[in-house]
């Protein structure tokens, strides 16, 4: 109940405060003992804080579109309590001390910085995450090389934990149909590097299989100095930009949590089929959140984690990372 008084004229506010807490001890003692009653006094009593009744203390507020808003908190948090506690799984296939031990390296070596192409996708597997197959290559003809063990046609990527976003330099060459394509893909970005006078920024290329079809969606981590780490999820592509429709919360999450963030961005619809597209693996999806909110709680050195896009695919075909950063920090 929200009991609203405006005092008028020559009002005696004193007695009118006074029936409303008589109003509220004869509704309690008549067995309504589970009603909140929240009150608003405008004009000259905007300055109430409470009300004193016997047995409790009724909040006051200046303006009635507050109270309206706290019972609507207090009507959330209710329902949030009476959920079902959510499980935290635990996955035995994670290398957890492998993940640890490389960024631990990486961070002596360099402090605050990114990991090598090399270092990420090693940390990567090791929580066992999804990737498109990937190969890292320094050279033009270690690239040819493993573009033919990929199987054509395949993606080139520049490498380099200096360029944040590859394609800020046209550091990305996709559909590269055969060995002469991926060597000219490999010069060009080296060029390009160059003439940026960063030719030290370039750790080589990542060749990367094509893969088509699925719903592009991202998912990182952040960390607050605060709460700690905090983990991403949202669409994908340069959609995560232009329409900022990114979930978060505290790691470490639970399946009821993944559930709730999947659910909660507004292009859900596109991950349930729109329009003829096929919906994508929900299941998959929710399992690499867990086990990216289980690498950043277990790996307290992680600072940042960006996993964008990742190809969720119809249900039953699971996801794929197919572009992967990691920063490194000091946790102390």
């Amino acid at each position: 109940m929200l009991v609203i008084y405006t005092p008028v004229g020559l009002a005696d506010t004193e007695a009118v405060t006074k029936a409303i807490a008589d109003g509220v001890v004869a509704a309690r003692s008549a067995g309504a003992s589970d009603r909140p009653v929240l009150a608003c006094f405008l004009g000259q009593e905007a300055h109430r804080m409470h009300m004193e009744c016997p047995g409790e203390r009724i909040p006051c507020y200046p303006f009635p579109e507050t109270p309206a808003a706290v019972l609507g908190k207090i009507a959330g948090y209710a329902a949030w309590r009476a959920q079902p506690p959510g499980v935290i799984p635990d996955f035995p296939d994670l290398d957890l001390a492998t993940a640890r031990s490389i960024c631990r390296h990486a961070l002596a070596s360099a402090g605050t910085s990114w990991l090598s192409a090399q270092d990420t996708l090693a940390v990567l597997n090791a929580v066992r995450l999804p990737l498109v197959p990937t190969t890292f290559a320094r050279t033009a003809d270690q690239a040819v090389v493993a573009a033919t063990q990929l199987g054509f046609p395949v993606a080139v990527k520049l490498a380099s934990r200096h360029f944040v976003h590859k394609t800020e330099v046209e550091g990305i060459r996709l559909g590269l149909k055969d060995a002469e394509a991926v060597r000219s893909a490999f010069e060009e970005i080296r060029l390009r590097v160059e003439r940026e006078n960063r030719s030290d920024a370039m750790d080589g290329v990542i060749v990367q299989a094509m893969i088509s079809g699925g719903v592009e969606v991202m998912s990182g981590v952040t960390h607050d100095p605060l709460f700690g780490p905090l983990v991403a999820f949202g669409l994908g592509g340069v959609l995560v930009e232009v329409m900022a429709d990114v979930c978060f919360r505290v790691a470490p999450l639970s399946d009821r949590d993944v559930a709730e963030m999947v659910r909660g961005v507004r292009g859900f619809r596109l991950l349930e089929g729109y329009r003829g597209h096929a919906p994508a693996d929900v299941a998959a999806i929710e399992e690499t959140l867990l086990r990216v909110s289980r690498l950043a709680e277990e790996v307290p050195e992680i600072g940042e984690i960006d996993l964008n896009p990742i190809f969720a695919f119809p249900p039953g075909k699971g996801c794929m990372v197919a572009d992967a950063r990691i920063r490194v920090r000091s946790s102390g």
